[in-house]
């Protein structure tokens, strides 16, 4: 949970007597800790925010935000799903909002299309610095700090776009194959039932499958409206519904995993209880 600039100020000398007292706390854990078993991409996450917890520890004092990157760290060590802050999770300036949250969104559908596992030095970079990104727009005094974390997160995407999407060699036009994915099937508000659209979306996911071979990822999403343990069980059935169009279209079933977020990954922020079509998703990537 993020700590807003005015709470940091009130607790900061009781949290350094708390860390002082406290004889194992997570920044101390962080600092030596090993992932076991996580991988590529929570390895790099894990050391990104290592990083990121021990400079705000040891060079800034600002030992709430030290908190709050050293358990991403420790969780990403063990090989938990970590996702990037929430932009409304931070006070930023009104005019950063829109720049913050477009970021995101860029880095969310590069991680939806398979950058965990295609690119995880340069797809943790650049998680670790939208949050180091956020927490100083938040904090909005030292302008240097902002510029540096917003430079490393636009470096990191950088190499990250390029790497996703590398140039491609032009032969003799032979008709233009389907790409690749990610593929994404919308769905009404409260329905896991595939639309016309979300079958053609499918059918065309069928067709790159056939072409691919690679194993195919199915994972669903849910809006903020409703209570999330029901919205992880219909992100399921979004994501079980597609696969079972995928299977229908002569897919193997041994290819597919099937997953559900449920609203745990926006791809547009909003607040508890919102509905947003964008985020009543489910997500086909091949791996």
């Amino acid at each position: 949970m993020a700590f807003h600039s005015s709470v940091k100020l009130l607790f900061a000398g009781a949290a350094v007597l708390l860390v002082a007292a406290c004889g194992t706390t997570d920044i101390d854990q962080v600092r030596t800790t090993q992932p076991t078993g996580a991988s590529p991409f929570n390895v790099a996450l894990t050391n990104e925010y290592r990083e990121l917890a021990v400079y705000e520890a040891d060079k800034m004092y600002d030992w709430p935000d030290a908190g709050t990157w050293a358990r991403k760290g420790l969780a990403a060590s063990n090989n938990q799903l970590v996702l990037p802050e929430q932009v409304g999770d931070w006070n930023v300036p009104a005019d950063k909002v829109g720049e913050l949250t477009t970021a995101r969104q860029r880095l969310i559908t590069a991680l939806d299309s398979s950058a965990r596992t295609k690119l995880p030095a340069d797809a943790a970079r650049a998680q670790a610095m939208f949050d180091c990104w956020a927490e100083q727009q938040e904090e909005n005094w030292q302008f240097d700090h902002i510029a540096a974390c917003r430079k490393g997160f636009m470096d990191a995407m950088q190499r990250v776009d390029e790497g996703m999407n590398p140039p491609k060699t032009v032969s003799a036009p032979t008709g233009t194959p389907a790409p690749a994915g990610p593929y994404t099937v919308y769905f009404a508000f409260d329905s896991a039932t595939l639309s016309a659209e979300g079958l053609r979306i499918v059918r065309t996911a069928a067709d790159t499958a056939r072409s691919e071979k690679a194993p195919i990822s199915v994972v669903g999403h849910a809006d903020a409206a409703g209570p999330s343990d029901y919205n992880m069980n219909l992100s399921l059935r979004r994501a079980n519904a597609v696969r079972d169009a995928l299977i229908a279209d002569g897919i193997p079933v041994s290819r597919i995993t099937a997953s559900g977020q449920g609203e745990g990954d926006l791809a547009v922020p909003t607040a508890d209880g919102v509905r947003e079509q964008r985020n009543r998703r489910v997500v086909v990537l091949f791996r």
